[in-house]
């Protein structure tokens, strides 16, 4: 898995290099539109943009013996709202097929087939 990020000043300019807009106008658009999906959200909506994905609240139950990681003491764990995303069928495509090699190795047929040789 990659560590590199791709920004919210990164995304600007990539708008900002293919539309008539000036970057302020372009960061407006974008924060309107995160805005909203985080209102919807919290508002108990789901959040679908067709051919990226889906943003949902979902609860995670809570537990009686967590620990608190940096401590080591016992600590309780609420149950909770966590924002999950789940990427559209044209979202997977892309990046499925963006991670291919030219030789198709990354393919899990070909990684079964090669581990039976």
């Amino acid at each position: 898995m990659s560590a590199e990020k791709f920004t919210k000043a990164e995304i600007i300019d990539a708008v900002y290099e293919k539309v008539d807009m000036t970057r302020s106008d372009i960061k407006f658009v974008l924060d309107i539109i995160l805005t909203s999906i985080k209102d919807a959200l919290c508002a108990g909506k789901t959040a679908e943009l067709r051919g990226f994905g889906t943003f949902e609240i979902c609860l995670r139950k809570g537990r009686s013996k967590a620990r608190n990681p940096r401590t080591g003491e016992p600590a309780m764990a609420f149950p909770h709202g966590v924002v999950k995303f789940r990427p559209g069928k044209e979202m997977k495509q892309a990046v499925w097929s963006n991670g291919q090699s030219d030789s198709g190795e990354d393919s899990p047929e070909k990684e079964t087939s090669a581990g039976l040789m």
